[in-house]
């Protein structure tokens, strides 16, 4: 399976069990353009430990406000559904998956 395209209908479904790494992120935005390519190259690597994708926030702000989500790019680490780690602006590939490891 390949990253996961995030929605406002599939959020709570998607994120309900495991761990679950997402990018909420804008099209317009520089740096999340930047993280674009580490998300990818994670989800190739993670695929059948995790689930990784991305979440548009101007087209799902429902989810990024309920998220409080103000700045982008921001990562949240979900595990069974809940919250268990958030990260804001670009992140390395290695400090996702430190995040990621730590969780699983």
């Amino acid at each position: 399976m390949a990253e996961v395209t995030f929605t406002d209908d599939n959020f709570k479904d998607e994120t309900g069990g495991g761990v679950v790494l997402v990018d909420f992120f804008a099209t317009w935005c520089g740096p999340c353009k930047m993280m674009a390519p580490v998300i990818d190259e994670l989800s190739g690597e993670y695929e059948g430990k995790a689930k990784i994708g991305k979440l548009d926030v101007d087209e799902n702000n429902k989810t990024a406000s309920e998220f409080g989500v103000q700045s982008i790019p921001t990562s949240i680490l979900f595990k069974d559904g809940a919250e268990v780690e958030r990260m804001i602006g670009f992140q390395s590939k290695e400090a996702l998956k430190e995040a990621l490891d730590k969780h699983m």
